[in-house]
């Protein structure tokens, strides 16, 4: 990082990978925004171990696929911090429970698509003022394992077809904000699971994991190592990239694969 603090905002980070990011942002020598919708105490407890480092942190609630929250959040950041130079949108709702898109309600269909697409790119657009005016910025989105190849995705037809338009989306907006020095970047992180997301890779290294190439399980610390590097002065020629940190894992050709054999 430059010797001007920066302010990164991480949505969903009171726990699982937003929390890791958070940590490794902090040491790299970050102030902190934590968002969380229901995991106040949390928030509050990751908070004081980011003050501990002797950064700035702040805990906001807030919900992304509701714009007024959103607008609420930024106001109240801005007016701590003086603005936002990275913007981590973690947050976005998945359902793990299979389901044909014929058996999805209409507001499962909204939710889905406001928390995943509409709601991400809301947030840019409220940031974007902010980073351009410093003429400085870091804009990461998430995705899933192979988003950028557009494929089909049997029971996740809502959760896949909002995160691929954000594919687009994220090249779009990495070249319009480029002259203004913003970078704008994917990462698509493997299968991590349940504690794994908030664990280091020097705890899982040793693990088997059958179902990845790699032969492990991935860890939180994959994911958050990735967008800390991104998120360098001197990662400024790395934008438009949809980034997959997965293993090798392709969880979509795993459950198709797995259904054809049970025919």
């Amino acid at each position: 990082m430059s010797e001007q603090r920066k302010v990164a905002l991480i949505t969903g980070s009171a726990k699982g990978l937003g929390k890791m990011t958070a940590l490794l942002l902090a040491d790299s020598g970050c102030d902190l925004i934590i968002n969380y919708v229901h995991s106040k105490n949390e928030a509050n407890d990751l908070c004081e171990r980011i003050q501990a480092k002797g950064r700035r942190c702040l805990a906001i609630q807030g919900d992304v696929a509701r714009p007024d929250e959103m607008r609420s959040m930024v106001r109240k950041a801005a007016s701590e911090f003086g603005g936002i130079d990275i913007l981590i949108n973690n947050a976005g709702p998945f359902v793990r429970e299979r389901k044909l898109f014929g058996e999805y309600a209409q507001e499962d269909i909204d939710y889905l698509m406001n928390g995943n697409l509409l709601g991400v790119m809301q947030l840019d657009h409220l940031v974007l003022p902010m980073m351009r005016s410093r003429r400085w910025g870091r804009i990461i989105h998430f995705g899933f394992g192979h988003a950028a190849e557009a494929r089909g995705w049997p029971h996740r037809a809502v959760y896949a077809a909002a995160k691929v338009g954000l594919v687009s989306f994220t090249k779009t907006l990495a070249v319009e904000e480029a002259p203004y020095g913003i970078t704008v970047n994917m990462i698509c992180p493997g299968d991590i699971r349940g504690a794994n997301k908030e664990k280091t890779i020097a705890e899982v290294e040793h693990e088997r994991d059958p179902e990845s190439p790699r032969g492990r399980p991935g860890a939180g610390e994959d994911i958050a190592r990735v967008i800390a590097f991104l998120c360098e002065e001197r990662s400024d020629f790395i934008t438009g990239n949809i980034m997959d940190v997965s293993g090798g894992l392709d969880p979509i050709r795993a459950i198709i694969g797995a259904q054809a054999g049970k025919q």
